[in-house]
């Protein structure tokens, strides 16, 4: 085989049209080794090239012969010195950080352990056993795909609407998607799927991490899986466990076509990103890719103890971000998934892990400042998990401008609410018109916050209002994991029941969490299936269940036709009201000659709220007007934005009110428009109410008004 010297960038593997440069960092290597396979089973390669050349720290090397579709490795020598930080062991064939693409998955052994498996100090001796036919290789790809006209779409982000969902669990029992592309990247981009995301009105999917993942020994061991995906060891590689065709490397066409189809119908294609940690574990873990490349630069070791990992995560490991490389390495990632796989965003689990300069999170990292700086990053959507499990990690509100956040203070307050907690309207306000409290101070806008319910992690919607309890003995941990604090009503009987008082209960009580993750200023996101009632039966932390309790039931009862199409009615009444999703703050203030404030409170007896009002401890009811003709903004081509006035009124007090409805002058007239206490097919009246007239709110309902236009 020719050998040519090659190039040390870019790192990975480079087909050119010619053949192919290999380029790998490592600042404390002796040798570095690349290995070539015929198969992704082999477990001899065919050759071992001991790459000679080495330029800033990235060793390289050129092969004119090799072409797409050549399976490869690497061997990377140096000292085996745990307690100096470094774990190098050429025994073990390691996965390329800049791998395009991964054939298969790990075959769980002994061998994939950089150590003799035993006591706890077994780490600290080195094993020799070959773990080739274990370890998945990668694959070199052509990464030609003809995108034609698409590019990122950048909806505004006070239109953007989250669908937060799996690519498998979609998909995977859907009866009209074909069978063989069932749970994949290409069963998402068929016409079934589209259609239903288009009906139901979001913009944006959410895909929970599609990053080529491990699934951990504990879990293969007790018969589970790394469902969710949290467990990345490929940063530039699509997973292939969703891939549709048997050839190696085509998945990665596949999650461009699915990304090129989801552009087509206007959505937009967000990833939940992990770079917080690897599937590495700590040091007890198996060796994959970083730890035997270089352990010392790729993670944070304790200082004094480098035999240890600094975890911020509970996954074993954290990334050292502080290293320049490192860093690269993340920035490298991004700005491929959105230059050559066109997303439009990313969301960042356990962000705070990433912001950590040196111990405490730092808001202004080197992180933070590479992201703003880059033209590219700059540019698409960023969305924090403004959380991590060290010391000070809980970042809610103190992420820079230009980022929008998981608001973990809105699920929390908008929960204790609906299942009728007193003392809550106070911070209720603040949540319904954008969290001023938390992103105002910094000059963020009201989409800095992602209103959120229910995620991925935690009760679905229809769980949260059928148990109080966690039910998670499918996970094999005696019930231990998962959050005890759900904040949560079973609306008087845990789990299913016939009772149908229970069961027409906990559908209002749906209702008027979709109705106020609606109609809250910020952008809002829904749990995928969250809209059919989608149950996990009490499940509160399904990450390894990889089957119907997690995947989406298709077989759709009355109740969750009825549910859909009122989630369907409310993202299209979202829509076409700009007065809730605008861009600024409210100022609660006269603006331009508007007839009245761009935004009022009321308590029921249609006065407006007190200072001694917010402070009630048992208040479960107040108003909300919003003023059309006060948003103070404009469209894109510079013409004021107007809408209608509406009136939104919350009632979760256990028993009925007649809320007086205000007038701000004679004349006044209010237009019922949704009712959470009608179901199905049942409408608000169409009698109109003069200002002062009350309106008989039911217990535990959100009802909207507008004020009728003058004719």
């Amino acid at each position: 085989m020719k050998i040519w010297p090659g190039r040390p960038y870019p790192l990975g593997a480079t087909w050119d049209g010619e053949g192919v440069n290999f380029a790998l960092f490592s600042e404390n290597a002796t040798a570095v080794e690349l290995c070539l396979f015929d198969g992704p089973h082999d477990t001899r390669e065919t050759h071992r090239i001991r790459l000679e050349e080495r330029t800033d720290q990235v060793w390289h090397v050129y092969l004119p012969e090799v072409r797409p579709g050549q399976h490869y490795g690497y061997r990377v020598h140096g000292p085996y010195a745990p307690q100096e930080g470094h774990r190098f062991n050429p025994a073990k064939l390691l996965i390329d950080p800049y791998a395009k693409s991964i054939a298969g998955t790990v075959e769980w052994s002994d061998a994939m352990f950089g150590y003799r498996l035993g006591d706890p100090e077994a780490d600290l001796s080195r094993d020799d056993r070959d773990n080739a036919g274990n370890i998945p290789k990668c694959v070199v790809i052509d990464e030609a795909f003809t995108w034609g006209g698409d590019r990122l779409l950048r909806t505004p982000w006070e239109r953007t609407i989250i669908y937060e969902v799996h690519v498998k669990g979609l998909t995977v029992q859907h009866p009209e998607v074909p069978e063989a592309l069932r749970g994949t990247y290409a069963g998402l981009a068929t016409p079934p799927i589209i259609d239903y995301l288009t009906e139901l009105g979001v913009t944006a999917v959410e895909l929970l991490p599609v990053h080529h993942f491990v699934r951990d020994k504990h879990l293969h061991d007790r018969g589970l899986t790394n469902y969710w995906g949290y467990n990345t060891i490929g940063f530039f590689a699509p997973d292939i466990r969703y891939g549709a065709s048997p050839v190696r490397g085509r998945h990665v066409k596949e999650f461009k076509t699915m990304v090129k189809t989801l552009h087509s119908a206007g959505i937009e294609v967000i990833l939940d990103v992990v770079y917080n940690h690897t599937a590495e574990g700590n040091h007890l873990g198996p060796t994959l890719s970083f730890r035997g490349i270089d352990n010392a630069t790729y993670y944070r070791l304790v200082p004094d103890q480098p035999r240890y990992y600094m975890d911020y995560t509970g996954c074993g490991n954290s990334l050292n971000v502080r290293h320049p490389r490192t860093l690269q390495l993340i920035m490298d990632s991004l700005r491929y998934w959105v230059l050559e796989m066109h997303v439009d965003g990313f969301r960042f689990d356990l962000a705070s892990t990433l912001a950590r300069e040196l111990h405490d999170v730092d808001r202004l990292s080197a992180f933070f400042d590479i992201i703003h700086q880059d033209p590219v990053l700059s540019q698409v959507k960023l969305i924090a998990e403004p959380w991590d499990l060290g010391e000070g990690g809980y970042q809610v509100g103190n992420f820079p401008v230009g980022w929008a956040e998981w608001n973990g203070k809105y699920r929390d307050t908008i929960r204790r609410f609906v299942r009728g907690d007193g003392g809550q309207v106070a911070e209720l306000a603040y949540r319904l018109s954008g969290s001023s409290d938390l992103y105002e101070g910094g000059g963020r806008r009201p989409h800095a916050s992602i209103n959120f319910v229910t995620a991925h992690d935690g009760f679905t919607l229809h769980d949260l209002v059928s148990y109080n309890h966690k039910h998670n003995e499918a996970n094999g941990e005696d019930n231990r994991d998962g959050t005890d604090d759900n904040l949560s009503w079973n609306c008087g009987v845990e789990g299913p029941t016939a009772d149908p008082a229970i069961n027409t209960l906990r559908e209002r009580q749906k209702r008027n969490f979709l109705a106020i993750l609606l109609l809250s200023q910020g952008v809002p996101m829904i749990c995928g299936g969250d809209e059919i009632g989608r149950t996990q039966r009490g499940n509160n932390n399904a990450y390894c269940q990889d089957n119907e309790l997690s995947w989406f039931d298709w077989k759709l009862d009355r109740s969750a036709r009825e549910l859909l199409a009122f989630t369907q009615g409310l993202i299209a009444f979202r829509k076409r009201h700009p007065v809730l999703r605008r861009r600024r703050f409210f100022q609660g203030r006269r603006i331009r000659g508007s007839e009245v404030k761009d935004l009022a409170w009321f308590r029921p007896d249609g006065k407006e709220m007190t200072d001694e009002d917010w402070g009630s401890g048992y208040a479960r009811s107040l108003g909300l007007r919003l003023a059309g003709d006060a948003i103070e903004e404009t469209d894109e081509r510079g013409q004021p934005i107007q809408d209608e006035t509406l009136l939104i009124l919350l009632n979760m007090h256990h028993e009925p009110l007649s809320f007086t409805l205000p007038a701000h002058k004679r004349g006044v007239r209010w237009v019922p428009v949704l009712d959470t206490a009608l179901s199905g097919e049942r409408k608000p009246l169409k009698k109109m109410f003069k200002g002062g007239e009350s309106y008989e709110l039911e217990a535990r309902s959100v009802v909207v008004l507008r004020l009728r236009q003058k004719t």
